[in-house]
């Protein structure tokens, strides 16, 4: 008898085993034939071709997991010992397909929402751009918080599976007023983010594809999570900044509701500078760069001190990018147009001599009263002088006569 029943029990498992693997088969080839379907008639629907897309492989996975659950327990016996275990583990798998599977819904129609507001750079944007990167920063927020909110409940329904988890989960229904207030205390600096993160999404202050300024950088915002905010700095690099950084520190939006900006170009000429001439080169700078959006060309004289002349010149452009390579435009052409025509106009260092012969024949005539006058010559010009020639003349006449003294005593000799 045991050994029969040992021998039946391995039948069923080795039946219930090859049911499971065809129908498993069976149910991936149906998802196949489900998505080229799809696909097929997506060619007319965007709709039908963005959820053949996006759902491919969770409602794969999901078929198979269906035809398993149904083959086990059509061929399975009931009192079999591995028949629990293998209903659980089952039954966890679909549910983490089919969470799967509406998360996959989830971004579906977030991409149908951004496909009537095509992504688009900062060039020309009105009130229609505005509200589609309105549109399109929102969106992707309720997609993040959405999936995170299914995640979340497909793992409780996961737990609640398990009956030790089931019991534990009415006691905290019980107290749920205490685990927030402990949660939130616990948690305050990501749920502070979370909160900045959709205040961002909803107040309008940033969208996607906005140009700001901040932290002494200068980008364009790439992407805005519930986290954090992308920042593509304009050399590349990336800048990653929380949210709660935006809903507390200024900043400043260059496309906040339009995207035309003013810029200045300064340089420091000498004082002969032609400014109708700078106003003329200006103009026709100008009028050659297609940066310039015609709306503000102006030069004036900011300053005019330590011997320069400071001269600013006001351009504006449509966007950014254009701004910055028109006012180098600008500076550069400017500086050319000094150099060919008006060399003399270029900045210059201004120095006065004075000499002192003046003060010197001032201070001869007795102008320095009571101080004591340099003399003329070393041995002449003055008391001092004199008397210093003395001196000089006898210490003269004393070496002569005892050179000549040594001299006799040696003739002598």
């Amino acid at each position: 008898m045991p050994e029969s029943t040992g021998i039946e029990s391995a039948t069923n498992v080795a039946s219930t085993a090859a049911w499971v693997a065809g129908a498993v088969v069976a149910a991936y080839f149906l998802g196949v034939a489900l998505s080229w379907l799809l696909h097929r008639l997506g060619r007319r629907s965007q709709v039908l071709h963005d959820v053949a897309d996006l759902t491919r492989r969770p409602a794969r996975a999901t078929l198979m997991i269906i035809a398993a659950t149904a083959a086990v327990q059509r061929t399975a016996s009931a009192d079999a010992a591995w028949r629990g275990w293998v209903d659980h583990l089952l039954l966890l798998a679909l549910i983490a397909s089919v969470t799967w599977l509406v998360a996959s819904f989830v971004k579906v129609v977030e991409r149908q929402m951004l496909t009537r507001f095509a992504a688009g750079g900062d060039s020309g944007l009105g009130d229609a751009d505005r509200h589609r990167r309105k549109i399109m920063t929102q969106v992707t927020t309720l997609r993040r918080l959405a999936v995170a909110v299914i995640i979340v409940l497909g793992g409780a329904a996961a737990l609640m599976t398990f009956p030790s988890f089931s019991d534990i989960g009415k006691t905290l229904l019980a107290s749920a007023g205490v685990l927030s207030v402990v949660a939130g205390l616990a948690a305050q600096t990501s749920l502070g983010s979370v909160f900045a993160g959709i205040q961002i999404a909803f107040s309008g202050a940033i969208r996607v594809g906005d140009v700001v300024v901040l932290e002494d950088e200068w980008g364009r915002i790439e992407e805005i999570t519930l986290t954090y905010v992308v920042v593509r700095v304009w050399d590349e690099r990336r800048l990653v900044l929380p949210c709660t950084y935006f809903t507390s520190k200024p900043f400043q939006n260059w496309t906040r509701n339009a995207t035309e900006l003013m810029g200045t170009a300064e340089l420091d000429v000498d004082f002969t500078v032609p400014f109708d001439g700078m106003r003329a080169e200006l103009d026709r700078i100008l009028q050659a760069n297609p940066k310039w959006d015609g709306r503000v060309g102006v030069l004036q004289v900011t300053d005019a001190v330590d011997g320069v002349v400071r001269v600013r010149m006001l351009v504006s452009a449509s966007n950014a990018g254009a701004l910055f390579d028109l006012r180098c435009d600008v500076r550069e052409g400017m500086v050319q147009w000094l150099q060919r025509t008006s060399p003399g106009a270029l900045p210059r260092r201004r120095l006065e001599y004075q000499t002192e012969t003046g003060d010197r024949r001032v201070q001869q005539n007795g102008a320095y009263r009571g101080q004591r006058q340099a003399d003329s010559g070393l041995f002449s010009g003055s008391a001092e002088a004199e008397r210093r020639s003395r001196e000089f003349d006898d210490e003269r006449q004393h070496d002569a006569r005892r050179n000549g003294e040594l001299a006799q005593v040696r003739y002598d000799g």
